[in-house]
């Protein structure tokens, strides 16, 4: 078979395109490969956020009649605003309306989602009405104070049946959370103090732990955050406005961001 020109050209642009023969129309060395965009590694982190309370538990009542779980859903209704439009995070919510649900029921919910991150979000009552601002709670079997201790009774106090939780429940939480996850839930409380310090009033010594059992999940770095406290006139007055909550909202949002940046070693500010 004879060669003609349109032949040899053929076998030259073969050769070329496989990198085998150099010329006028590249190296002998096989091109780099294009480039292309990282695939992603998984699918975004989902932050569970716990509404406190709920249908027949209004949770603490203010001194002008605010319920505290209509303020917990407003709160983190807007705080789920935040967190999509940022378009880092899947966000769920343990209630998106006034129901009741009970408190292992919410730990399952974040459970069975495989939540990174729960955040429960309250705004109570103390008897001392001159005490006011925000405060981040972790689970611990033993009190960091008698005021929160009390807290975390009156937070316990409603489950499935309507009963209190027993004196055993401080006993076997804390076995049921493993280090690292303990590690989590104190990290995302330091970051959570430090961003709501910058906008909003903070109870003094803001960070402490007790036996909360909506912290029990052993897997899920988990917090409870007070807003502040309806016992409190200016609290409360304060938590009934769209824009306070806004800014409550934009805090927790800097927080949950600042948490995250720490899991990828990436450095976000806070402030």
């Amino acid at each position: 078979m004879k060669s003609g020109p349109a032949l040899l050209l053929l076998r030259r642009h073969l050769l070329l395109g496989a990198g085998l023969l150099a010329g006028n129309f590249g190296s002998a060395e096989a091109a780099p490969a294009a480039k292309t965009s990282p695939k992603p590694v998984g699918p975004l982190p989902l932050v569970m956020l716990d509404p406190g309370h709920g249908g027949k538990d209004p949770g603490a009542i203010g001194a002008s009649g605010t319920f505290e779980k209509h303020i917990a859903l407003a709160t983190a209704m807007e705080l789920r605003r935040q967190l999509l439009a940022s378009g880092r995070y899947r966000v769920a919510l343990t209630r998106i309306r006034d129901v009741f649900i009970p408190l292992d029921d919410r730990v399952t919910i974040a459970q069975r989602q495989g939540a990174a991150l729960f955040v429960s979000m309250h705004a109570d009552a103390l008897s001392d009405r001159q005490v006011r601002g925000a405060s981040v709670y972790t689970l611990g079997e033993v009190a960091s104070d008698q005021q929160t201790a009390a807290l975390a009774v009156r937070e316990n106090a409603v489950d499935r049946a309507g009963v209190s939780r027993g004196p055993e429940v401080a006993n076997i939480l804390g076995s049921l959370v493993r280090q690292e996850t303990k590690a989590g839930s104190a990290r995302m409380a330091r970051t959570m103090v430090r961003a709501l310090g910058h906008d909003v009033p903070l109870l003094a010594h803001p960070q402490r732990q007790a036996s909360f059992a909506v912290l029990k999940a052993a897997d899920i770095p988990s917090v409870l955050v007070e807003m502040g406290f309806m016992s409190n006139r200016d609290d409360e007055a304060a938590l009934r406005k769209a824009d306070h909550r806004k800014l409550v909202a934009t805090a927790m949002k800097r927080a949950v961001d600042g948490f995250f940046a720490g899991v990828s070693g990436a450095k976000t500010p806070i402030g």
